[in-house]
């Protein structure tokens, strides 16, 4: 259970950056995985009071702001009507909707968790996280970085894409054994692979949208897997090709809608 001496609701970013410089302290953002980690720190910051939770949408994109939860993304009805539903059919299986009205996709996204199932579906709709400092930085490569102390405001989704995904869980609401996010958009269709058990990476992109067979098998082929109490190596490798497939025929069914 996670310790905390000092608890903090910053009133501005500016505030909550200059507090988050410090080693000693963390952003508690949901605090629903962070909780558990067994964390002895001396601040605990809370973005709450910041306007952070709202989704916005603009003529080209969403712009989720970092403390949304993770059922606001669920049931908005836009986001999903502009993405084939992918959030609702995503996120429903996490945990349960007690958790998904507490955790945020800001503290998804920047404890770059393995099992992810956000960072995922995020990573194949080509998103971009906004940091307070540094700007925007695509997805692709926050995932790849080390943890900084820099804020995340917000996530932006790019429109104009259709995207699915499809896992395999040992049970309903467990982490997934495998999780593959797939989506078409005018690049071509891109497909990542999720608790691999390593973090979520992009294992193809620029595919045609109706590829065969044999290109998912060649995918799975070159993709590094490891193994855990969940599954082995060897049977994430075994399923891959066959959720690859799974998520790309939803994808063109969902884009031909």
């Amino acid at each position: 259970m996670a310790k905390y001496k000092n608890y903090v609701v910053a009133q501005s970013l500016e505030e909550a950056y200059a507090l988050n410089a410090k080693k000693s302290s963390v952003i508690v953002a949901g605090n629903m995985w962070l909780r558990m980690c067994g964390l002895n720190k001396q601040t605990a910051i809370d973005l709450s009071a910041l306007g952070l939770d709202r989704i916005e949408e603009t003529e080209d994109a969403f712009v989720i702001g970092s403390m949304a939860v993770l059922r606001s993304l669920e049931t908005h009805e836009a986001l999903n009507a502009a993405f084939g539903g992918v959030f609702r059919d995503a996120l429903a299986p996490i945990v349960g909707t007690q958790f998904r009205n507490t955790a945020t996709v800001g503290g998804s996204v920047y404890s770059r968790f393995g099992f992810s199932d956000v960072s995922a579906l995020l990573l194949a709709l080509h998103a971009q996280v906004l940091l307070y400092k540094r700007g925007a930085v695509s997805l692709s490569d926050y995932q790849k970085e080390t943890w900084d102390r820099d804020i995340i405001t917000h996530i932006r989704i790019p429109k104009g894409q259709r995207a699915a995904v499809r896992s395999v869980r040992v049970s309903e609401t467990d982490i997934p054994v495998l999780v593959c996010a797939a989506s078409v958009s005018g690049e071509g269709l891109r497909l990542v692979l999720g608790a691999r058990p390593a973090r979520a990476q992009i294992v193809a992109e620029h595919l045609a949208p109706d590829c065969g067979e044999e290109t998912f098998e060649e995918i799975a082929a070159k993709t590094a897997f490891g193994g855990n109490l969940r599954a082995s190596e060897a049977y994430r490798r075994k399923i891959a090709p066959v959720l690859m497939m799974r998520a790309a025929k939803a994808c063109r069914e969902v884009a031909q809608k």
